[in-house]
C-alpha cells in the first residue's frame, strides 16, 4: 500500500508499504478514504519530538472497515467509520473514567504513572512516535485500529468524509479546551493560535454562548480567515506586552474569563526566544503559555491544547497562585464527548469543513507538509486522498 513514512525530521515521503494485518482479535483493518495532517504531526517533522525509526504517519483518518477481528460485535466489513487519535482499550481505570488518553494498557513498552520527558508516557496514538506505542498511523490506504470495538464510531451516509473527518481530533480538542472552562454564557475567551485547532476553539466557544471570542496569531491571512468564518476579534501578536494590553482594553481593564493555548512550545521565535531555551537546556519556549498566564484575568482559567513535551524552569507559579488561576493540560477524551460532538455536526450546528485549504493526493504528502509547516499559499488545513 501507499503510506505517508517519517525518516528523519523534514523528511516524510510517500512510500510502498507492507499491508497491515489482524495482529489481535479486537482489531480491524480500515480502508483509509480520507486523511489530514495535524499540527502535531509537525512536532515530529521539525524533530521537536524524537522518533529514531522510520513510521507511518497520521492520525486524523477514517474510511471504511475492510476486515475484523473475531472478538469485534458491532463493526462489520463494509461500514463507515471514524476513528478518535487516542488508541484506548475501554476497560481499564482510565477508560472508565472517561480519560482515554491515560489507557493503562495501549503503550505497554512506555506507559507509567511519572509522565517523564521520555519515559513512563500515557497511552498510545496513532502515528505518534515510539513513545505512544509505535503504532502506524492513517496516512495511508489501509490502517490497522486496535481495540476497535471502543474507539471507532459509524458515520451516516447522510455526511461527507469531510464533514465528520476532524471529529478525530482537532474539533474535540478545541471543544476541550472550552469544556474544561464550564462556561455558563457571556463570558470573553482569548484563543492564541489561529490554526485549526485554534479554529475549533473558535467554533466551539459560539457552541458554549461566549460574549466575546478575541483570536492571537502571527499572521494576518489566517486572523482574517477564521474572522470571517466566525465573527470573532482578532489581535495580530506583534510581542507579548502588545498582546496582553490589547486583551486588557478588550476586558475592562480585567482580562478574559478563559485563555485557551493552542499553540504549544513552537511558537514563532526570535534569536533572542532561540538563545534563551539554548542557555536553559529546554526546547521550545512557554512565551504562549506566559501571556495566557498575563491575559487572563484573575479567577479565569487557562487551557492548555497545544503539546508541551518537556519541562520549563521559568514555569510562573507566583502568577498563577496570585492570580487564583485554574490551569488544565493535557490530551482530549475524545471517546468521551464523541458522540455529543458528532450531534452538533449532524444538526447543522457546527461546520468543521470550512476551514480546509488545500486537498492533496497522499503522493503529494511532501509538499502537503511543506506548506503546512512553512505556512505558505494560505495553507490552514491539509486533507489528503489516499486513493487519488
Amino acid at each position: 500500500m501507499k503510506a505517508a513514512v517519517f525518516h528523519s525530521p523534514g523528511n516524510i515521503t510517500c512510500d510502498t508499504v507492507d499491508d497491515p494485518k489482524i495482529e489481535d482479535q479486537n482489531d480491524i483493518i480500515l480502508r483509509v478514504t480520507s486523511t489530514a495532517i495535524c499540527g502535531s504531526d509537525l512536532h515530529m517533522y521539525s524533530g521537536g519530538i524524537p522518533q529514531p525509526r522510520p513510521m507511518v504517519m497520521g492520525h486524523e483518518f477514517m474510511g471504511i472497515v475492510e476486515e475484523v477481528g473475531k472478538n469485534i460485535h458491532h463493526l462489520q466489513a463494509g461500514d463507515r467509520v471514524v476513528v478518535p487519535f487516542p488508541i484506548a482499550c475501554g476497560g481499564c481505570y482510565f477508560c472508565q473514567h472517561d480519560l482515554p488518553s491515560g489507557c493503562e494498557n495501549s503503550n505497554i513498552e512506555n506507559y507509567g504513572p511519572e509522565g517523564g520527558l521520555v519515559t513512563e508516557k500515557g497511552g498510545g496514538m496513532f502515528g505518534y512516535t515510539d513513545l505512544y506505542g509505535g503504532y502506524n498511523g492513517g496516512q495511508a490506504q489501509y490502517v490497522r485500529v486496535p481495540y476497535a470495538n471502543f474507539g471507532p464510531r459509524k458515520v451516516s451516509d447522510s455526511l461527507t468524509d469531510e464533514q465528520v473527518l476532524f471529529l478525530t481530533d482537532i474539533f474535540p480538542t478545541g471543544y476541550t479546551g472550552v469544556m474544561w472552562a464550564d462556561l455558563k454564557g457571556g463570558e470573553t475567551v482569548a484563543i492564541f493560535g489561529a490554526g485549526p485547532v485554534g479554529s475549533m476553539a473558535v467554533k466551539s466557544t459560539i457552541l458554549h454562548h461566549a460574549n466575546k471570542v478575541i483570536v492571537i496569531d502571527t499572521l494576518q491571512y489566517r486572523l482574517d480567515q477564521i474572522k470571517n468564518l466566525t465573527g470573532c476579534e482578532t489581535i495580530l501578536w506583534e510581542d507579548a506586552k502588545q498582546t496582553v494590553d490589547e486583551i486588557r482594553s478588550m476586558t475592562n481593564g480585567r482580562g478574559a474569563d478563559l485563555c485557551i493555548d493552542a499553540v504549544g512550545f513552537e511558537p514563532d521565535r526570535n534569536l533572542m526566544d532561540r538563545a534563551k531555551a539554548v542557555v536553559n537546556f529546554e526546547k521550545g519556549s512557554i512565551k504562549v503559555l506566559d501571556a495566557c498566564m498575563s491575559g487572563v484575568r484573575r479567577g479565569g482559567f487557562v487551557s492548555i491544547l497545544g503539546v508541551y513535551p518537556m519541562n520549563y524552569d521559568n514555569f510562573r507559579v507566583g502568577q498563577l497562585f496570585d492570580k487564583g488561576i485554574t490551569l488544565k493540560a493535557g490530551q482530549s477524551p475524545v471517546h468521551a464527548i464523541i458522540d455529543k460532538l458528532m450531534k452538533y455536526v449532524e444538526t447543522g450546528q457546527v461546520k468543521l469543513d470550512d476551514i480546509i485549504t488545500h486537498r492533496l493526493s497522499l503522493d503529494e504528502v511532501a509538499k502537503g507538509y511543506e506548506i503546512f509547516d512553512k505556512k505558505q499559499d494560505g495553507c490552514v488545513k491539509v486533507v489528503l486522498d489516499p486513493w487519488r
